[in-house]
């Protein structure tokens, strides 16, 4: 095998060989897939072609493509480095249909000075395709949580396969992919869309806000969403939206008991107000706990809470001559 093929050969490798050797059999599938890829594609040739002459009509992996401004430029000062994968359309000759490489072909379309998309061309079917575009999504580290399970419900909304099957291909445990659906179900493929990727956002708090959208319904949480993707901040505005959708769907505290009719608080309970040379100082409480004190001078509480051992220390010494006498 010539340097040159050896070189392009390697492209899939790379992916196909992240976790081999220690990596659990999932992940092995997903190597296997994206070896399947790579011994199926046209080993002669990175071929240049024309971006209309692609279809892409995959399931989305990302909810957005993201800011495609830094990778058009890359582009055009460095050329396209890593080529897309495409495969023949069965019902046309001249068309090529995308397995992926998604915003490298979107950043091409747009670019002013690039042309040509390089892209590696296999001969896949649809379901060799489906398995080459999961194992590659697999293997990327930029796809946040609710992405993956978004794109794990398209594939079994899609019929491609059971719950079990689909588990196997994204290299998931079955357990991740019933709650993955579950809360994908729950929060609506909608409202995640309005949303977006939320990058960093994992699992727990995507969770916590699906147990809420649960009980409470999603009500108002659309308008939220637009409303924090509209409003000007430093953090990426999808995470914006979510915590708008999080701080809304806070879990809401259960309020006290209330008191038996005739019931009155003890007066030792009750809070007594501080003086000082005639004028409020704050307030003491007892609690069943311990004793409040809430002081209205802030210097003065800073300076207690610094004293506050000598304090203590004298007040006790004052207390037990009291209790001698």
């Amino acid at each position: 095998m010539s340097d040159t093929r050896k070189k392009r050969m390697s492209m899939l490798d790379s992916l196909a060989s992240a976790g081999v050797g220690s990596a659990p059999p999932s992940m092995m599938s997903s190597n296997r897939a994206l070896r399947s890829a790579r011994d199926a594609v046209d080993g002669h040739n990175v071929w240049e072609l024309d971006p209309d002459q692609i279809l892409d009509d995959r399931l989305d992996d990302r909810i957005v493509p993201g800011d495609l401004d830094e990778l058009i430029q890359s582009i055009e000062t460095n050329g396209q480095v890593v080529p897309i994968l495409v495969r023949r359309d069965p019902k046309d000759a001249n068309k090529y249909l995308l397995v992926y490489g998604r915003r490298r072909l979107m950043a091409v379309r747009a670019s002013d000075k690039v042309t040509k998309v390089r892209a590696l061309i296999a001969s896949l079917d649809d379901d060799g395709a489906t398995r080459a575009q999961a194992a590659e999504n697999t293997a990327r580290r930029d796809l946040s949580y609710i992405e993956k399970a978004l794109y794990a419900a398209q594939l079994v909304d899609s019929g491609y396969g059971s719950q079990s099957e689909v588990a196997e291909v994204l290299s998931v445990t079955k357990s991740w992919m019933s709650m993955a659906l579950a809360l994908v179900r729950i929060v609506s493929p909608e409202l995640i869309r309005l949303i977006g990727p939320a990058p960093g956002v994992g699992r727990p708090r995507w969770q916590a806000v699906s147990d809420e959208i649960d009980k409470r319904g999603r009500e108002g949480l659309f308008d939220l969403a637009r409303a924090a993707h509209d409003t000007p901040g430093d953090a990426d505005p999808s995470v914006r939206a979510f915590e708008a959708v999080e701080k809304a769907m806070a879990p809401r505290k259960a309020p006290p008991p209330p008191r038996p009719l005739g019931e009155v608080t003890p007066v030792a309970l009750r809070p007594r107000s501080l003086t000082i040379d005639g004028t409020k100082a704050g307030r003491i409480k007892r609690t069943k706990g311990g004793l409040a004190l809430d002081l209205t001078d802030p210097g003065f509480a800073d300076w207690l809470q610094d004293q506050a051992q000598d304090v203590i220390t004298e007040l006790h010494a004052r207390y037990t001559a009291q209790r001698e006498e």
